[in-house]
């Protein structure tokens, strides 16, 4: 939510960012998109019978990189650490070694989640051909993110329309052609992975330099221009957009959020249509859903 906003309000204000922040706020949105990943899959097992097991394991990652959060913002949650031009402050010295050691940790809870569910009996029975969801229905109903990815068709953000430093950045999109609950499952598993490999780069990439702009360039109080401008990010449940509209005061006169969990949960119908009430709840976790982004 921090990133998408930051990145309408550059785009309203023709506000120039450096690489040193572009990199620091993809290895944010990257441990987010991780941590996101991490507790739905979590959530999915736990719902299937898991006990528990994996969701410790995932949820023990996302504390990890809440801890990495704390060390840059004092904040662990509802964070601001992102701010127009910039970022609050620059990373301290021991966030790098912290950093690195908690990719190492990610990857082998993805290989652990791997070698022990991915491939298992009971995952396969309750998720392979359950809510399957045609590609075009998909497309149709403005579906983003995993879910629609799940289904073969390649749209991802940080690819099509790239923002900060992600057009730097080589990554595969991690496609499936199943579009139902495994499917689902799968993709975020990988795209986890793949984030690994994205904040890698960046640490290998990333140069000294200032990470908040002077105060003639963007003043502490700010007036943006009477005007309106779109932006969106690859959010970890799809397209994550904010539309402002300014009068030249110091807050937004208009703003809308395109929030993705409010438009994946509109086919949550049709993915239960025909099915059983066993897989309801399967089902429903395979969305992936913030309540709080469909009820505001």
């Amino acid at each position: 939510m921090n990133f998408g906003y930051v990145v309408a309000m550059e785009k309203l204000m023709e506000i120039k960012v450096n690489d040193r922040v572009e990199h620091i706020r993809v290895i944010m949105a990257e441990l987010q998109r991780i941590a996101s990943h991490l507790v739905a899959t979590g959530f999915l097992l736990q719902d299937l019978g898991a006990l528990g097991t994996p969701l410790i394991y995932s949820m023990r990652e996302r504390e990890n990189i809440l801890d990495l959060f704390e060390m840059l913002c004092g904040a662990r949650i509802t964070n601001s650490y992102l701010r127009p031009g910039g970022v609050f402050m620059d990373a301290p010295n021991e966030f790098w070694s912290a950093l690195d050691r908690t990719l190492d940790d990610i990857i082998r809870t993805i290989d652990d989640l791997e070698t022990y569910l991915s491939g298992n009996e009971i995952v396969f029975s309750r998720t392979k051909g359950t809510a399957v969801l045609p590609q075009e229905l998909l497309v149709n109903a403005s579906i983003t993110g995993p879910m629609l990815r799940a289904s073969g068709v390649d749209w991802d953000l940080r690819h099509r329309a790239p923002y900060d430093f992600y057009d730097r950045i080589s990554f595969d999109r991690k496609l499936h052609t199943g579009s139902d609950n495994y499917a689902r499952y799968w993709v975020r598993v990988q795209e986890a992975r793949e984030s690994v490999a994205i904040i890698r780069q960046c640490v290998e990439q990333i140069e000294p330099g200032p990470v908040r702009p002077s105060f003639d360039e963007v003043p502490r109080l700010i007036r943006p221009p009477i005007g309106d401008a779109y932006a969106a990010i690859e959010g970890s449940k799809g397209e994550l957009g904010f539309y402002l509209v300014s009068d030249g005061g110091i807050a937004p006169y208009r703003m809308h959020v395109r929030s993705s969990s409010l438009i994946n949960l509109t086919l949550l119908r049709d993915m239960l249509i025909g099915g059983q009430f066993g897989d309801l709840f399967v089902t429903f976790g395979s969305v992936d859903l913030n309540m709080g982004e469909v009820d505001r």
